[in-house]
């Protein structure tokens, strides 16, 4: 199954997984608390947001709101509520299901982010250990420390390059992308497309080359946090060039 299924899959039960439990639950309305019902909406729209998909989730909220009431409060079989009590249960559950489904989307994401820095952690780590061993070649370092940069950057290319050009747009060292000293918003524009991007690699503030980084085929928008991690990275091969070291 493809994402694409799998997305239109969630999105067809957050609207028909309601409508099924608020119509088992009302063969047995008479014996159970409209408010316990509602709390069990709540489960479903629960399951539906831990999917991360945010559409889902609003969907779920509502489609549980109006079976609720179509099924569950007084006249039942139609879309209206004549008791004060419902009217405030159908608009809590309403209300409730919308806040869990942003809270379950807000977890998921710190848990992305999480992952992420971890992962960004770990390459950092990584090229630190190959540097502090002094046990492979400068070459291998750099493939490993490019792969790496291409990764955190999401871009097509990182290529390592000992020549640097004034000219080409540079990824400095506090993160920001200039060309020509003015700043490319990135988190808008994304890194340029038409041309390469440079990043130099320093070590105790010599310039010993630059990865040349490509983002030709889409936008790539990397936040500050991801190309910090890339600058790091880089500095750990500026470490290893200015250190003795046999090349394979």
């Amino acid at each position: 199954m493809t994402t694409l299924e799998r997305e239109w899959l969630v999105l067809a039960a957050a609207v028909v997984v309601p409508f099924a439990a608020c119509g088992i639950a009302s063969s047995f309305r008479d014996d159970v608390e409209n408010t316990n019902l509602a709390l069990g909406l709540v489960l479903i729209v629960v399951a539906v947001a831990a999917t991360g998909q945010r559409v889902a989730g609003v969907m779920a909220a509502l489609s549980s709101a109006i079976w609720f009431d179509f099924f569950l409060t007084e006249p039942f079989n139609r879309f209206t509520i004549d008791d004060r009590n419902d009217v405030e249960t159908t608009v809590l559950l309403t209300l409730v299901s919308l806040a869990v489904t942003e809270i379950a989307l807000w977890g998921r994401r710190q848990q992305a982010q999480s992952s992420r820095r971890e992962g960004y952690l770990s390459g950092v780590l990584s090229a630190a250990g190959v540097v502090a061993s002094a046990s492979s070649p400068s070459s291998a370092l750099i493939e490993h420390v490019a792969t790496q940069i291409t990764n955190i950057l999401d871009i097509d290319d990182c290529r390592f390059d000992t020549s640097t050009g004034s000219a080409r747009p540079r990824l400095n060292r506090d993160g920001s992308v200039s060309r020509h000293g003015h700043d490319i918003r990135v988190e808008r524009d994304g890194l340029p497309t038409h041309e390469v991007t440079e990043l130099l690699i320093e070590y105790e503030g010599v310039v010993r080359a630059c990865f040349l980084l490509t983002a030709a085929t889409q936008v790539s928008r990397p936040d500050l946090e991801q190309r910090r991690v890339a600058v790091a990275l880089a500095d750990q091969v500026g470490a290893a060039l200015a250190a003795p070291r046999t090349d394979a």
